[in-house]
């Protein structure tokens, strides 16, 4: 959930599924994503994802409360401070933009 819609978090989603774009994939895509070409992706209506299974690692110890939490953006909800990931996702992966 994001609360200025779905489409604001599309292109990073779009690019956690490319194979050219991260090292280790953080989501399983269906669909098209893009090319290495410069092709764009197709509509979010077309594609779908799921976590891929490294992803798994960067949630896999949330609940030993081993990091702190704060309220998300309307206070409604405790998420994590940062995520107590076994993978440092920074160094494999890089990053780029925002």
């Amino acid at each position: 959930y994001h609360p200025h819609g779905d489409f604001a978090v599309y292109g990073t989603i779009v690019r956690m599924a490319q194979p050219f774009s991260l090292r280790y994939m953080l989501v399983d895509g269906q669909g098209n994503f893009g090319s290495i070409d410069g092709d764009s992706a197709a509509a979010m209506r077309y594609t779908e994802i799921r976590l891929a299974k490294i992803a798994h690692e960067l949630m896999a110890d949330l609940e030993k409360e081993t990091v702190d939490f704060v309220d998300n953006y309307d206070g409604t909800e405790k998420i994590p401070d940062v995520m107590p990931t076994k993978i440092p996702n920074l160094l494999v992966n890089g990053s780029s933009g925002i």
